[in-house]
């Protein structure tokens, strides 16, 4: 739909994941608003490959993704790294691989105690993960869980699933001291549970369908150069935006612009509207609206590392690509039964975070405390990914994977113009592995997925050997930090994961608003000030929903 010269109650910049909620949410509540959802991507509701999960790889590098490559990661192999950024409406479901977690309760309280403000704890967004979700067991906690919400959940179980490794990897987990949780989605994740995913009947669901847009002025194909700022009587205020071709939209004198542009985005289209750090927006000629040096500053993202493991008995139909997994359930989910979620040792932890603050700390140190949940990790029956590490392993259901992430990275990165062109990627940095905090939870992860698989005897089992790149061997638990640290700087890639650009408490406030510019907010993942145990969909969800109550309650 084109651009229009009317004048609205909001503009939305970015159709994502917390756009396509936030304009529907606001349309259902007072359908007398006139708002305008801009989204630089193509609807791809009937896309040949969005519907089903089992299809994005063909997405990756496809016109749907940016295909951000970062900096030069100095920290890793000293190579840039792949960044998924979807440019589509509705943002990242359309390629996710559907993980539906939302984190451990203790991450939350971090970040609700760092901005003083309870509506960003656990228990302030428990209403609103609630709101989000149609739980797929009627059964769980109605105090933790909702049942008519937009997004329909599955676990491998309730869609029929019936993995031959299923029992095998569950006494594997067992066996290196996890214990079995009926539920990782009710703030204490720590254990192994199913993996729960926004799986429909298998189906993809994206926002924007399952959020309907019905009344809201959709644009796609349409990049925002700029926020339009007006002074007056000592303030800022945001009046509307410039589009990439000059076109101008604007909004009410009680109107708000609401940027939803995602960890990389929004911070571009901030900077390019003069809020930023001052010395950054003069190098490319932008006059400054606000000196918010924050303003893509603090940014995390998950790094994952992917292992592989030749079967012992691949004749048993074990893994995707053998000519006996032929079940049609196969097709409704990941290949995976469990999600396993745990602490890293303390000891090791202290010391890390001693080495990093040059200063002793105490057992109540932010990252000690709980224990928190460091470490996220997965088998997955399946290969894929393995391009990375040199490797060229056949999909004919001989190997399986694993893969773990690092939930709580102290490592941060930045986001910066590359130009004052809003079609050019920016600048993106994520500064990975930079701390001994980051270095030692990466080993330990790499050291449960050799405890895993080659000190238990369910694991020993399954796996004849690891599938290891040219001129590497077998790493053991025991393996010497060196040793793994080689293999992480090799293997270490994004979970697509990138938050904190426009930080809670540095950019905008507790209310999402833009520190110095009056009507103007930041709804996405790139407000959240410190990282989550979670993969980002469903607390974003949770974010745009409590932004609604927030935004309807001032006006």
């Amino acid at each position: 739909m084109a651009p229009s010269n009317d004048q609205y109650d909001f503009i939305i910049v970015g159709g994502g994941t917390a756009g396509c909620v936030l304009a529907s949410r606001l349309i259902q509540r007072n359908q007398s608003l006139k708002i305008g959802l801009i989204e630089a991507g193509k609807d791809v509701t009937h896309h040949p490959h969005v519907s089903k999960p089992q299809d994005a790889p063909k997405l990756h590098f496809s016109e749907i993704d940016w295909a951000y490559t970062t900096v030069p990661q100095h920290h890793l192999d000293g190579k840039p790294r792949y960044n998924c950024g979807v440019k589509a409406l509705s943002g990242g479901v359309a390629i996710n691989s559907g993980g539906w977690v939302r984190g451990d309760a203790l991450d939350y309280a971090e970040w609700s105690d760092r901005v003083s403000d309870k509506r960003w704890s656990y228990e302030g967004l428990l209403k609103y993960f609630k709101m989000t979700e149609h739980h797929f067991d009627p059964n769980a906690d109605p105090t933790q869980h909702g049942f008519d919400g937009p997004m329909y959940t599955s676990s491998a179980s309730s869609s029929g699933r019936k993995y031959p490794l299923r029992k095998s990897i569950q006494d594997a987990w067992s066996q290196i001291g996890l214990k079995q949780v009926p539920d990782a989605n009710n703030g204490s994740p720590t254990g192994f549970a199913e993996l729960v995913e926004n799986r429909r009947d298998g189906l993809r669901q994206l926002t924007s369908v399952v959020y309907p847009l019905n009344g809201v002025h959709v644009m796609t194909d349409t990049v925002v150069a700029r926020v339009l700022i007006s002074e007056g009587d000592n303030t800022k205020s945001a009046v509307g935006v410039e589009l990439a071709d000059g076109h101008q939209l604007r909004i009410k004198p009680s109107g708000e612009v609401i940027v939803s542009s995602g960890a990389y985005r929004s911070p571009q289209v901030l900077l390019l509207s003069g809020i930023g750090n001052s010395s950054d927006l003069e190098k490319h000629g932008i006059e400054q609206q606000a000196h918010l040096p924050g303003v893509g500053q603090n940014l995390h993202d998950h790094l994952m590392v992917f292992r592989y493991w030749k079967l012992h008995h691949p004749e048993h139909g074990l893994a995707i690509g053998s000519p006996l997994m032929v079940d049609p359930a196969f097709a409704k989910g990941n290949p995976a039964d469990w999600l396993a979620t745990m602490p890293i040792p303390h000891s090791g932890l202290k010391a890390a975070i001693e080495r990093d603050e040059s200063a002793s700390v105490s057992d109540d140190h932010v990252l000690l405390k709980g224990p928190r949940s460091h470490i996220e990790s997965t088998v997955l029956y399946a290969v894929f990914g393995q391009e990375q590490i040199g490797l060229d392993i056949p999909l004919d259901g001989t190997a399986i994977m694993s893969f773990y992430l690092h939930g709580l990275p102290t490592s941060r990165g930045n986001i910066s113009l590359q130009s004052t062109d809003p079609t050019a990627p920016p600048i993106i940095d994520p500064n990975y592995n930079a701390t001994q905090v980051d270095k030692f939870a990466l080993r330990e992860g790499y050291r449960i997925m050799s405890r895993l698989f080659l000190d238990t005897p369910e694991g020993q089992s399954i796996v004849k050997d690891e599938i290891t790149p040219p001129g590497h061997g077998t790493l053991g638990s025991d393996a010497s930090d060196d040793l793994i640290d080689q293999r992480i700087k090799m293997g270490a890639i994004s979970c697509y994961h990138p938050a904190g650009t426009c930080s809670m408490g540095k950019v905008v406030d507790s209310s999402l608003k833009v520190i110095g510019v009056n009507k103007l907010r930041v709804v996405d993942a790139s407000i959240t000030p410190v990282p989550l145990m979670g993969h980002y969909q469903a607390p974003v969800l949770a974010i745009a929903e409590q932004a609604v109550d927030i935004i309807l309650s001032d006006h």
